[in-house]
């Protein structure tokens, strides 16, 4: 299901006094399967464009198009748009308003008109997916769980209208360490099943650096760079002019090779540092 935006523009409040451009002839090809990750300081423009991407935001200029469906076409039904792509909000436990954990995540589902069977069914599957036990939370109010199950709660929620694409923004935001991990793990899970392509919205390097198989980073509404994580993070001055850093694996790197220590210059995860530290540590001990 791939997602192909050429030469998208969007302007608020267009003609007015009050035009303000939030991204401006961004072009980008999205491949089935990929877990994007999209960087950028705040008023990059990235909430434009993730919403853009599920109908909430209409193109001033430009075309979207997602699973041969163009979402930039006069009359083109939202609802289809968003039975293909779902969108998770930042904080959406706030959006939770049913009375059990079930019914709210019935909500979309329901609304599609199905079945009654079929609602059940995708109600127990996206619930599995996120890891919550249907038998013991189904019938809980959704405001008795914690700030992570609430969150995963919502993620079913749009996980049950069974989108080929799942957008997340910021979705470790407001976390505790261990409820981050949980998050982080459960994406991963996600993605790792197939069939699912993942655009994260993230502030967190380290986060985005350990989950996505391409990052997108956008400064002042374009498009800057675009690239595997090793590939981005390489460029860490250009990053760092536009407002953004590299992971702490790549700081420590940048750091210790400034000292003389023999270390590649693409290492971006602690896991690899640690392992050329050993095989340095190793050569030097069997040259002695």
């Amino acid at each position: 299901m791939p997602i192909k935006i050429e030469h998208l523009t969007h302007t608020y409040m267009p003609g007015s006094p009050f035009a303000s451009v939030a991204i401006q002839d961004v072009n980008l090809e999205i491949a089935d399967g990929e877990l994007i990750g999209l960087l950028g300081h705040t008023g990059s423009g990235k909430t434009t464009l993730i919403q853009h991407l599920n109908g909430l935001v209409k193109a001033t200029e430009g075309r979207i198009v997602v699973d041969g469906l163009d979402l930039t076409e006069k009359g083109v039904s939202l609802l289809e748009v968003r039975k293909k792509v779902g969108l998770v909000f930042q904080y959406p436990e706030y959006q939770l308003f049913e009375e059990t954990v079930a019914k709210d995540i019935a909500f979309g589902p329901k609304n599609m008109g199905l079945p009654a069977d079929e609602i059940d069914r995708r109600v127990r599957t996206a619930m599995q997916q996120v890891g919550l036990d249907y038998e013991t939370i189904a019938e809980r109010s959704p405001f008795e769980l914690s700030g992570g199950q609430m969150r995963r709660v919502a993620i079913a929620g749009v996980l049950a209208m069974q989108p080929k694409v799942l957008i997340l923004d910021e979705p470790t935001a407001g976390l505790d360490p261990a409820g981050r991990r949980s998050i982080l793990s459960m994406i991963r899970e996600l993605h790792a099943a197939g069939g699912l392509t993942v655009i994260m919205v993230s502030h967190s390097m380290d986060d985005i650096s350990t989950l996505a198989t391409r990052l997108v980073v956008m400064s002042k509404g374009q498009m800057v760079l675009t690239g595997t994580p090793r590939e981005v993070f390489m460029q860490q001055e250009l990053l760092q002019s536009i407002g953004l850093d590299v992971p702490e694996a790549a700081k420590l790197t940048h750091a210790l090779r400034a000292e003389g220590f023999d270390l590649p210059d693409d290492l971006y995860t602690l896991e690899e540092v640690r392992q050329a530290i050993l095989r340095l540590a190793g050569k030097e001990g069997s040259a002695c």
